[in-house]
């Protein structure tokens, strides 16, 4: 994902009296967007309609380096053990650095371990529901939704589902390069967190605290208008 960024980032000409800077050649102002980025690499991985599961993932209300992070992952764009070893990097071991059960790849890591198990049956009930688990990655993002919620709702719920990804993603990495322990718990209160923070810097009228978004989610998404 970042050569293909980059390959699109420009760069001013040396100048003594101008300052350089980065310029995103995708926009006419010259100014970078998660969107315009999404729609660019869109048109370079895909020669054919996009699988309808990326704009699901588009629509969804997260953070944009969360949705850098989810978008990859259903790209399988990662750099889990399992991507590394296929592009000849060495790697210490390929199973899972969550577990050590089974290959570190995406599907596993963020739906399949155990660790992630765990967070999944957390987050449905957290919001008072049982979710069915060991789906294709992408099934599970689009089956991620709530039959009580609007449309926009689901969308602010999927929020959450990136948001996992994304906090799964970091504590792993925690774990290869920090030696840290891998906590259910914790991926889930950071993803809700991400979440929160999402709604009450984006949502007009959103005037919930965070205790209230952690006590009473139903409530707070069904407030979304």
């Amino acid at each position: 994902m970042e050569e293909e960024l980059y390959a699109i980032l420009g760069t001013g000409n040396l100048c003594q009296e101008i300052q350089d800077r980065l310029v995103w050649r995708e926009d006419p102002k010259g100014a970078f967007s998660v969107k315009s980025a999404y729609q660019t690499l869109t048109k370079q991985i895909s020669t054919g309609s996009m699988d309808s599961v990326y704009s699901v993932l588009w629509q969804a209300k997260a953070m944009p380096k969360a949705l850098i992070t989810a978008w990859r992952v259903l790209l399988d764009r990662i750099p889990t053990n399992a991507n590394l070893i296929r592009r000849g990097v060495p790697v210490d071991s390929p199973v899972c650095v969550m577990c050590n059960l089974s290959q570190e790849t995406s599907q596993h890591l963020f739906i399949d371990c155990a660790v992630a198990q765990r967070v999944w049956f957390g987050c449905y009930r957290w919001v008072g529901m049982v979710g069915v688990q060991n789906k294709e990655i992408k099934n599970h993002l689009e089956n991620f939704s709530l039959i009580h919620l609007s449309s926009k709702q689901n969308q602010v719920w999927r929020g959450v589902w990136v948001g996992i990804i994304r906090s799964i993603w970091e504590q792993r990495n925690q774990v290869v390069f920090k030696g840290g322990v891998p906590d259910p718990e914790e991926i889930l209160q950071n993803a809700q967190l991400l979440s929160w923070l999402w709604l009450k810097n984006k949502t007009t009228r959103f005037v919930y605290a965070y205790s209230d978004w952690i006590l009473n989610p139903n409530e707070c998404l069904l407030a979304v208008l």
